[in-house]
């Protein structure tokens, strides 16, 4: 399922399939722009999602055997709700 699947079936709900998209695409920047922020995004009964920042670390080129250092990066983790598969078998 990707965006455009979400905004399709929005817009069985909503006036239009633009109005549609326009609403998937502001939920995604606003939890896009928390992120960059810094905040924790939590979704109750799916998950949450948390910003973070690696260390720097040693690393190597594999074509060269060249030694350098990866910079630190901002990275985004996702943590499922307990009960988002929570159905009896």
């Amino acid at each position: 399922m990707n965006k455009r699947d979400i905004a399709l079936l929005l817009s069985k709900i909503l006036t239009s399939k633009k109005e549609a998209e326009s609403v998937v695409n502001k939920v995604f920047d606003e939890i896009s722009s928390a992120l960059k922020a810094g905040d924790k995004v939590v979704i109750t009964g799916f998950g949450s999602f948390n910003s973070f920042t690696t260390k720097s670390k040693n690393g190597h080129n594999p074509k060269t055997g060249e030694k350098l250092i990866i910079s630190p990066m901002k990275k985004v983790r996702f943590k499922q709700a307990k009960d988002l598969f929570k159905e009896e078998v």
